[in-house]
């Protein structure tokens, strides 16, 4: 079975939100969306593991046809591109999809732990030399999201 990203974000999040406040009744909110956020995590990076091997490479050319064919498919994110080179890529979200979905389904308060703090984890599984700067998100009420990546080298 072929589903888009977004479309499995939808599947998802209503079993993922159910968990969360049945435990959050138990153990207290913070403390439940604390244990989702690092499960959901490992979840991420398995999955930029997974990708890298899909896409045969962990480059950010590799890293730019994830976000424009898998992410962004079926118009989920509208892009702007900012800067495309092999060492950094630059692009503004101006539309979220991911946002609109869990707006609809009155979950837009767990969005962020159930979609972008997948984000930061997804890099270390696809290429920890990768690093992406993030200052604000849709999810979080900002007019766009701002994804800098750029490939770093570490000392010898």
């Amino acid at each position: 079975m072929n589903i888009t990203h977004q479309k499995l974000r939808e599947i998802q999040a209503p079993i993922v939100t159910l968990l969360i406040n049945g435990f959050a009744r138990e153990i207290g909110y913070e403390k439940a969306i604390n244990i989702a956020e690092n499960v959901i995590s490992e979840d991420a990076m398995a999955a930029g593991k997974e990708m890298a091997k899909e896409y045969k490479g962990n480059t950010l050319t590799e890293l730019a046809k994830i976000v424009k064919e898998v992410w962004a498919k079926n118009g989920a994110l509208k892009l702007k591109m900012i800067k495309e080179t092999d060492s950094e890529l630059f692009f503004d979200v101006t539309y979220c999809g991911y946002a609109q979905m869990y707006k609809k389904m009155e979950i837009k308060d767990m969005g962020s732990a159930l979609s972008c703090i997948r984000d930061f984890s997804f890099l270390k599984g696809f290429n920890p030399k990768i690093e992406l700067k993030r200052t604000q998100t849709i999810m979080e009420g900002a007019k766009y999201c701002d994804f800098r990546f750029k490939s770093v080298t570490f000392p010898e």
